[in-house]
């Protein structure tokens, strides 16, 4: 295939915000809330939590970047992929080095782990650079009708897929039918994840966890052009954000593979199974700062 082209974007760190003269949302069951974690700056929530661990809304594993100009901001949201390396380049915290490892829809965020020093001395406002690559990309040995998006050719070969007789094996923490698809339906899947609205107890999970970090599989959800249902199809996500009161909300998944339910092999991981996206598969990727 070409060789990818790699983009420098400007991100700021948002400023949590809410509605103007509505401080609350409502809830699933008709009560009104706070949307606490709901962008901006977020410290103490990490890759490996359970979605279900913090009393907040979309909750989110480090700071949410955005950009004052929307078209920027869109760019910046379609074009920046899990993996991708970002630099904080003004603010205390500068020449400090994260990953995204997740993005949302609506106007566009991209999210970004750091250390939890690093978020402490963030401000919003503050300037990152993001090193975009990896829309495009065609891993060698991919099936006929499979589609990649929204992740960096360099994480991609640390996560666990893997290409053979014309399937495409991955790793599972779990499946899901397309019925718990909420926000981001409709949505183009390189600009938004699909929020999956499923609660702690929701039958669809079957007694299991979910983890920030895993990957789940969706049935019968094509995302290859605007999310919507196709049958005999399946999207494979990484969960990048906690849950949500609200309804048709809940953990966020960020599609990264998508095809025929026939071109993939599941196997599915152990409850106590290390989720896909850890900090050290983050820190055994190259970096190109100087």
């Amino acid at each position: 295939m070409p060789d990818l082209v790699a983009n420098n974007l400007l991100g700021l760190a948002e400023h949590a915000a809410l509605t103007p003269m509505v401080a609350y949302r409502i809830d699933r069951d008709g009560h009104p809330y706070v949307p606490v974690g709901d962008g901006g700056i977020v410290q103490g929530v990490h890759l490996g939590d359970s979605v279900f661990a913090t009393d907040g809304d979309h909750v989110a594993p480090g700071v949410s970047l955005v950009h004052g100009d929307p078209a920027a901001r869109f760019a910046l949201t379609a074009f920046s992929c899990i993996g991708n390396e970002v630099v904080v380049r003004s603010g205390l915290a500068t020449g400090a080095v994260g990953r995204v490892v997740g993005k949302r829809g609506e106007s566009g965020r991209v999210i970004v782990s750091l250390p939890d020093d690093v978020l402490a001395d963030l401000l919003p406002g503050d300037q990152f650079s993001v090193r975009s690559v990896g829309q495009g990309f065609v891993p060698e040995g991919l099936p006929e009708g499979v589609a990649v998006m929204n992740v960096d050719p360099e994480l991609f070969a640390l996560l666990p897929f893997g290409a053979g007789d014309d399937v495409l094996s991955v790793a599972l923490a779990g499946t899901l039918p397309s019925k718990v698809c909420g926000n981001g339906i409709g949505r183009p899947a390189q600009m938004w994840d699909v929020d999956l609205a499923v609660v702690a107890d929701s039958p669809d999970l079957a007694g299991r966890d979910m983890r920030l970090g895993e990957l789940w599989a969706v049935e019968n959800l094509d995302v290859r052009h605007n999310m919507g249902y196709r049958r005999d199809w399946v999207t494979i996500g990484l969960i990048c954000h906690g849950g949500s009161p609200m309804p048709g909300h809940g953990p966020g998944l960020v599609p990264m593979v998508t095809g025929p339910r026939s071109a993939f092999r599941f196997e599915l991981q152990d409850a106590e199974a290390v989720p896909a996206l850890t900090e050290s598969v983050l820190a055994a990727l190259p970096s190109r700062v100087r």
